[in-house]
């Protein structure tokens, strides 16, 4: 890869899963169905988020619809649904699609646990698996030069030093969010990928 390609695309050396991001893009699918489900009937929203005294009633399914459906109904839909679409495609390249779902169900359902037991036992959303991707691509970024051999912009190695400082800053002032992207960054580190020649379709 030359220079001027490698500047135009930072990840090009590192994307090395396949280039159609469609596991991404049958999530962001689904996900917008549900999201249009609850506002066209927004009793659904009530029967599948996240809600402590359901759960302890039995109702454990919401630890996972709520990954699907937004408590911050058509802005957190729409919002959420453009990061998935960026890092989702991001992480799908770098890590494939077999580590993807690890990292995005698996921080997913680790922050709606978390926080149906102690930091926010009511609400919806993907955004803790979208900020599991990202802790993951942060930990993609600290380790690319030396393990890569591929230096990228310096904005994007001190966001990636920044994601754990800001996670740990958002888990005490009681936000959900930090604990998933720290998940994310364990979880990069564990699954990065090798470098290898070529994409998979």
């Amino acid at each position: 890869m030359t220079t001027p390609t490698a500047a135009r695309s930072p990840f090009g050396r590192l994307a090395t899963g396949p280039r159609r991001p469609y596991l991404t893009a049958a999530v962001f699918a689904v996900t917008l169905a549900c999201g249009i489900a609850q506002l066209a009937h927004p009793p659904l929203y009530d029967a599948m988020h996240r809600n402590a005294a359901r759960i302890d009633a039995g109702e454990w399914y919401r630890l996972v619809t709520g990954m699907f459906f937004q408590d911050g109904r058509a802005f957190g839909l729409v919002s959420n649904l453009l990061w998935l679409a960026v890092f989702g495609t991001l992480a799908e390249r770098v890590f494939g699609r077999a580590r993807w779902l690890v990292l995005y169900f698996g921080c997913g359902l680790f922050g709606q646990v978390m926080s149906y037991l102690w930091l926010n036992p009511v609400g919806a959303g993907n955004s803790m698996c979208v900020v599991g991707l990202i802790g993951a691509l942060a930990a993609v970024v600290v380790v690319a030069s030396r393990r890569y051999g591929v230096v990228l912009p310096v904005q994007f190695r001190i966001m990636a030093f920044a994601v754990p400082v800001l996670a740990v800053a958002d888990t005490v002032v009681h936000d959900n969010h930090g604990l998933p992207a720290l998940l994310g960054m364990a979880l990069g580190f564990a699954l990065l990928p090798r470098v290898v020649s070529g994409n998979s379709g």
